[in-house]
């Protein structure tokens, strides 16, 4: 192999967010409700405090985390339970590098919303 040949943008993404991955998702230990103030590394400007108990504070505190956050920060501030019931959305909602990353490594993650059962 030549190596002179830069690896592409997305296998540099790609590498950064699998490096960053637990062991299993059971290692996500965070909170699941109240606030969680987000620190400096991760959000260095504007909203750096979120509701966990407002899904969309939720959904934003997810979705920066799974961007920004550090291998510890992962498992400190993301909780498996609720990552995986948000993921169907939340999967559309961040990079496709991440979510590639996340859905290679843990097969268990729902690729798309349950059906709506509740329609007659």
């Amino acid at each position: 192999m030549d190596a002179t040949i830069t690896p592409s943008r997305a296998e540099v993404l790609r590498d950064r967010y699998r490096s960053r991955l637990p062991e299993g998702l059971q290692e996500l230990a965070g909170p699941v409700e109240g606030n969680v103030d987000l620190p400096l590394h991760i959000v260095w400007s504007g909203r750096t405090s979120y509701s966990l108990d407002r899904p969309k504070s939720r959904m934003t505190l997810y979705r920066t985390v799974l961007a920004e956050g550090l291998s510890d920060d992962l498992v400190v501030l993301l909780h498996h339970r609720l990552l995986t019931e948000q993921w169907p959305v939340l999967r559309r909602l961040i990079s496709p590098y991440i979510h590639e990353v996340w859905e290679d490594a843990f097969p268990e993650l729902p690729r798309a919303a349950p059906a709506d059962t509740t329609a007659a």
